[in-house]
């Protein structure tokens, strides 16, 4: 018999003053039985990170073709392909023929940083990628408000993330690694 997924659900309040974008999302999360709480919620964090109210969890785990997250147009086009990893520079370059953007949301510390130096120069062509990397400490707290029901605020400021539940206030570091020059 086959696992089946974890579901989670989260109340997020975004805060973007930089993109001048401010909304609640009620958010289902299913957390596929090979994938980890850190995993998921940096998937939550890139959709704060991109909030839009046609932003979408795609299947990700489930479905190669699909990414973790995308934002299509009123005319079904891709309008942001986000992945979530260490994906492969295969899948970015397909996915930069497919989409407007593509964002991904690299973590693992060593490892992820042994898979930029690997890809980095296969994709210097993808003028649409932007590559951000959040480093460990940030990652190991987003996993520890992991929770079946959450609720989070998250604020972001001249580049700055900050995310918050009822017991925890603690600033992301992200470093952006390429920015896409469209962006």
């Amino acid at each position: 018999m086959a696992l089946k997924a974890t579901i989670y659900k989260a109340e997020v309040q975004i805060t973007n003053l930089d993109r001048h974008y401010y909304a609640a999302h009620s958010l289902t999360l299913a957390r596929h039985p090979s994938e980890t709480d850190e995993r998921m919620m940096v998937r939550l964090l890139a959709f704060m990170l991109y909030a839009d109210e046609r932003l979408a969890f795609g299947k990700g785990l489930s479905n190669a073709d699909e990414p973790d997250l995308w934002e299509h147009d009123f005319g079904g086009d891709i309008v942001r392909w986000i992945d979530v990893g260490q994906p492969d520079a295969r899948r970015l370059v397909k996915a930069a023929g497919r989409a407007t953007h593509v964002d991904v949301v690299a973590y693992g510390g060593k490892p992820a940083a042994v898979w930029w130096q690997a890809t980095e120069s296969q994709i210097t062509r993808l003028s649409n990628l932007t590559v951000r990397m959040l480093d460990e400490a940030s990652a190991e707290a987003l996993t520890a408000l992991a929770a079946r029901t959450m609720r989070l605020q998250c604020t972001i400021q001249d580049g700055e993330v900050w995310i918050a539940d009822d017991s925890h206030n603690f600033a992301v570091n992200l470093v952006t690694l390429r920015a896409a020059a469209n962006d």
